[in-house]
C-alpha cells in the first residue's frame, strides 16, 4: 500500500499470517505468559520491598531490573493480544511511535541495569572492605536515575527524528513497531536518522557489555586466587547475572540483524519467534532465574 503523504495515519503490520481459528489458542497462550511474566514480577518486587533485609544494593538493583520487565511487557503484549484477534493488522501512527519508545528504551534499560548490577558484584567481590562506603544510598539512587534518563532520552531522540519523514508506505514486516522499519519507508535521505541510530546501538550495548566483560574478568580473577567460600560467593551471585546478560544479548543481537540485514532466507515463522525471544522470554526468564537460584530471595518466597 503506497501512502504520498508527509504523515502516514497508520502502519500495517504484515508479518501476522492467517492463522484460522487457532487465533484464539495463540491469543491464550501469549495471555497466559504475560499474566505469569506479571506476577512473577510483581511477586519479586513486592518480596524485596516488604523485607528490610533485602534493602541491599543487589536486590535493590534486582527490583530495578524486575519494573523493567514489566514496563517492556506492557509496551508489547497488549497490542501483540489486540492484533491477534484483529483481521486487520494496522495501528496508528502516535501509538506506533509510542511502542517503539516503550520497547527501546526497554532494551537499553535492560543493558544498563545488567552494567550497574556487574559493578556492584565487582564492588562486593573484588573490593569487600569498601563496598559499604562506596555503594551508598545516594550512589544506588543516582546509578538508577541515570540508567532510565538516559535510556529515555536516547530512544526519544530516533523517534523525533523519525516522526516527521516523508514516507513512501506504511507498511511493517513484523508483528510489532519497529523504527528503522519506519525509517526505510523514507522517500528521500535518512543518512541522519542511520548514523544516530548506528552510535545509539553501539553505545547502548558496547558500553555496557565492555564494563561487564571487564568487571567480570577481574572477579574470576579474584575468584581463581581466592578460598573456597569466596568462589561459591561469587558463583551463586554471578551466574544468574551472566546467564541473563547471554540470554539477552543473544535476542536482541538477532533483533538487530533483522533490521539491519536482509533475511529474506530464514523462514518466516522463525523470524517471527526470534524477533519476540528477546522482549517474551527475558522477562520471563529473570525473575524464575533469580527467584529460584538466590537463597535470600526464595527463602523468603
Amino acid at each position: 500500500m503506497m501512502v504520498n503523504s508527509t504523515q502516514v495515519p497508520y502502519f500495517a503490520l504484515s508479518a501476522y499470517l492467517d492463522t484460522g481459528v487457532f487465533k484464539y489458542l495463540y491469543f491464550m497462550i501469549l495471555m497466559c505468559l504475560y499474566i505469569l511474566i506479571m506476577c512473577a514480577n510483581l511477586l519479586l518486587i513486592v518480596i524485596i520491598c516488604m523485607n528490610r533485609s533485602l534493602h541491599e544494593p543487589m536486590y535493590i538493583f534486582l527490583c530495578s531490573l524486575f519494573v523493567n520487565e514489566l514496563y517492556g511487557s506492557t509496551g508489547l503484549f497488549p497490542m501483540l493480544l489486540v492484533q491477534i484477534l484483529s483481521d486487520i493488522h494496522t495501528v496508528s501512527a502516535p501509538l506506533c511511535f509510542l511502542q517503539i519508545f516503550c520497547l527501546y528504551s526497554y532494551a537499553c534499560v535492560e543493558f544498563l541495569n545488567l552494567a550497574v548490577m556487574s559493578y556492584d558484584r565487582y564492588l562486593a567481590i573484588c573490593c569487600p572492605l569498601q563496598y559499604n562506603t562506596r555503594m551508598t544510598r545516594n550512589k544506588i539512587t543516582i546509578l538508577i536515575a541515570v540508567a532510565w534518563i538516559y535510556a529515555s532520552v536516547s530512544c526519544f531522540i530516533p523517534i523525533s527524528l523519525s516522526a516527521p519523514l516523508q514516507l513512501c508506505g506504511n507498511i511493517i514486516n513484523k508483528v510489532y513497531c519497529d523504527n528503522y522499519s519506519i525509517v526505510k519507508l523514507a522517500c528521500y535521505d535518512t543518512t541522519v536518522n542511520n548514523i544516530y541510530g548506528l552510535i545509539a546501538t553501539s553505545l547502548t550495548i558496547l558500553c555496557p557489555v565492555c564494563l561487564i566483560f571487564y568487571t567480570y574478568m577481574r572477579i574470576l580473577k579474584i575468584c581463581f586466587s581466592g578460598s573456597k567460600q569466596t568462589r561459591q560467593k561469587a558463583i551463586s551471585t554471578c551466574v544468574p547475572h551472566l546467564a541473563s546478560l547471554l540470554n539477552f544479548s543473544f535476542g536482541a543481537c538477532f533483533e538487530i540483524m533483522q533490521s539491519r540485514f536482509n533475511m529474506n532466507n530464514v523462514p518466516n515463522m522463525l523470524r517471527i519467534f526470534l524477533s519476540l525471544y528477546w522482549l517474551t522470554c527475558q522477562p520471563l526468564f529473570n525473575p524464575l532465574l533469580y527467584g529460584l537460584n538466590m537463597s535470600n530471595i526464595r527463602k523468603h518466597m
